[in-house]
């Protein structure tokens, strides 16, 4: 059995549990902030979660979807959040929400599978890379040794942009990590080169295991759903002692070609609810100020709605930045909908990659241009 073939059979064994893809080790910086990756799996409908509400095209190309001006939650004279975010006014009025809109890239792709790896990658949308952005930029600024890995993915083994050699493991729970590691339980020693490395893979699986689990008896109530159960291990990952630099989560369903308006609305629901007690685990544990929360998807929504009351693959969203150390407001421009492209797609203002130019530089001081193979501009979103 070769290294591939145990982490194989220790995922199928431990019903979603993983090893690390790689676990080298490298000359130590700071990764003392924390990022949360948050992927609105399918394809978030920018416009009906950031609502123009004052703009009649709007109206027209969304007569029975568009969210009503009495419902929005407005934010200035003419932009509003979906009424679902709700949850969300506080940390909007804290100033520590700010909500970038346009977020695409140029030649937008409306694969699934392809767009998710271009954002995973930080590719051209003609450029094909193996390897995830932030797996780059822990190769060019390595997390330190005695972290309990570089990245958590919880909830699923889509490595995503931590693909490609970081240290990352994937989890469904802190707790149940714990337990199925024993699975791992070194034995006795090698005999042969192949089986002392599996052996070496077994014990950081176990090294791993005991640091990530804080085991931190939160006040915090979660909320009882798989999105919920998410944040709570989040939250136990990011209190324990021994660091991470990348905790990534998932909340799937936003591919919303038919009946949008219940499921999106549902699905904001969850996502607000569970940033919130995110926002109030970390306050609670004085993590708030050096975590940062990005969502981010592979596309947006057309902006016209389709015959099925629902919308079809589009290109640029919006996305939302949280954290006790962001600048909190309104980022990119408005959409202009009088001037669609010839798709019927809105045009892109903020390139995402300067969304990771910002984490990069912004949240971590590593330079964007060893990660992101070309000139990226950093949002001015961050405090100092």
């Amino acid at each position: 059995m070769n290294r591939r073939e145990f982490v194989g059979a220790l995922g199928a064994a431990s019903a979603g549990v993983m090893a690390p893809a790689s676990f080298a080790l490298g000359k130590s910086t700071g990764y003392t902030r924390t990022l949360v990756l948050v992927e609105l799996k399918g394809g978030n409908d920018g416009l009906n979660t950031v609502v123009p509400y004052t703009d009649e095209n709007y109206h027209e190309l969304r007569p029975t979807i568009a969210i009503a001006r009495d419902q929005v939650l407005q934010l200035d004279s003419r932009t509003g959040l979906h009424p679902a975010l709700e949850p969300l006014m506080a940390s909007w009025r804290a100033g520590e929400l700010a909500i970038v809109q346009g977020v695409g890239y140029p030649g937008a792709n409306l694969s699934h599978f392809r767009s998710i790896e271009i954002w995973d990658t930080a590719s051209r949308s003609s450029e094909y890379l193996s390897t995830g952005w932030l797996t780059r930029a822990f190769s060019a600024a390595p997390v330190p040794d005695d972290y309990a890995a570089d990245g958590v993915v919880v909830g699923g083994a889509e490595m995503g942009p931590l693909a490609g050699g970081s240290r990352t493991i994937a989890v469904t729970s802190t707790e149940r990590f714990l337990e199925q590691a024993q699975l791992a339980r070194p034995g006795a020693d090698a005999g042969n080169a192949a089986l002392a490395h599996i052996l070496r893979v077994e014990r950081e699986v176990v090294r791993a295991a005991g640091r990530l689990n804080a085991g931190y008896p939160f006040a915090t109530p979660f909320p009882s759903n798989p999105f919920g159960n998410a944040v709570r291990t989040a939250a136990q990952v990011i209190a324990g002692r021994h660091g991470v630099a990348v905790v990534k989560l998932a909340l799937n369903g936003f591919d919303t070609h038919g009946n949008q308006l219940p499921t999106h609305a549902r699905l904001l629901g969850i996502l607000a609810e569970g940033l919130v007690a995110l926002r109030a685990a970390l306050i609670e544990i004085g993590r708030w100020r050096s975590t940062l929360v990005m969502t981010y998807a592979e596309f947006g929504r057309r902006a016209r709605q389709n015959r099925s009351n629902g919308t079809d693959h589009g290109t640029a969203s919006a996305h939302l930045l949280l954290g006790g150390n962001v600048k909190g407001g309104l980022y990119g421009a408005h959409p202009q909908l009088a001037r669609l492209d010839g798709n019927g797609n809105l045009g892109f203002t903020v390139d995402f990659r300067d969304l990771y130019a910002t984490i990069l530089r912004g949240w971590w001081s590593v330079d964007p241009a060893r990660v992101l193979h070309g000139s990226f501009t950093p949002l001015d979103v961050l405090r100092a």
